[in-house]
């Protein structure tokens, strides 16, 4: 039987046994591994004389701030408003893995599209949707932009090296996605690891959804990989108005941040990068 250990002071990171063959040598060592467990989301809401709780998801994730994720989760997922509407926020025992988000008692939460417990695995953020209408989260409400925003070229092609010497989990085990947000002058402001791609969406957006000073469109959110559907969508929910990846972008988010009017990069890698959508926001 496998054996895993996990890491108490990093709960994204385990270890196991493994036997390591190269060439002709063999040998017995220990391997890091990034962490996946099972998170399940409960929201609790309604007057206080007649309180509800509904399991919303249970999506795997990298143990670690699940407050985030869960704020952030809601969040993008439309559910909530904003940070404000959440009174209280209680995690389990360490083994439990469920989360109770409790809103305010004059809030009324949009369950319109989770009205089911759906599963999420770590590759997908959109599983357990039960019809096309509704893998599209409402953005209402969207600020217009402070200014007019421009970003130096030469600034952007440097956010990917800036992110890879903070992503400690992935140099430990080399399986963990990243999405982090960077400031005009191209200062890392929030980084957030996750072996779901979306979860580390929503768990960056989860920790700047509680910072009061957070103005979404003065920042870049940068993906470690590609750029899907589901991570435009969230960001566009965030009114985050740029969005770089090191991967590619899909047909459907570069038709997703365009209708958006968000600035969408891909393959920014190796000193270069291609402008997909709202280039107008690029100073060259």
């Amino acid at each position: 039987m496998l054996q895993y250990l996990y890491n108490m002071s990093n709960p994204a990171i385990s270890y196991t046994r493994i036997t390591r063959v190269q060439d002709t040598l063999v040998t017995t060592t220990e391997d890091a591994l990034a962490a996946e467990e099972p998170l399940e989301i409960w929201l609790v809401y309604g007057q206080q004389h007649c309180r509800k709780q509904q399991s919303i998801t249970v999506t795997m994730r990298t143990p670690g701030r699940d407050a985030e994720l869960a704020t952030g989760f809601l969040y993008t997922e439309g559910i909530i408003k904003s940070a404000a509407d959440i009174a209280d926020i209680s995690a389990g025992s360490d083994k439990s893995n469920i989360i109770r988000i409790t809103l305010h008692e004059t809030v009324v939460p949009s369950l319109g599209t989770t009205s089911r417990n759906f599963f999420s695995t770590a590759s997908c953020g959109v599983c357990g949707k039960t019809d096309i209408a509704s893998i599209y989260a409402p953005v209402t409400g969207q600020q217009p932009e402070t200014a007019a925003a421009s970003w130096h070229s030469s600034l952007i092609l440097q956010l990917p090296e800036v992110l890879r010497q903070q992503q400690q989990v992935f140099e430990d085990t080399g399986g963990l996605h990243a999405a982090a947000l960077f400031d005009q002058q191209g200062q890392l402001v929030l980084l957030r690891e996750d072996i779901g791609r979306h979860n580390a969406v929503d768990k960056v957006i989860g920790a700047a959804l509680q910072q009061q000073d957070f103005v979404p469109d003065r920042y870049i959110l940068l993906l470690s990989g590609r750029a899907g559907f589901e991570l435009i969508q969230k960001a566009a929910v965030a009114g985050i108005r740029l969005i770089a990846a090191v991967g590619a972008p899909s047909s459907m988010a570069v038709r997703i941040a365009a209708e958006r009017d968000i600035t969408l990069i891909g393959f920014l890698r190796e000193q270069r990068f291609n402008i997909y959508t709202g280039e107008k926001r690029i100073v060259f």
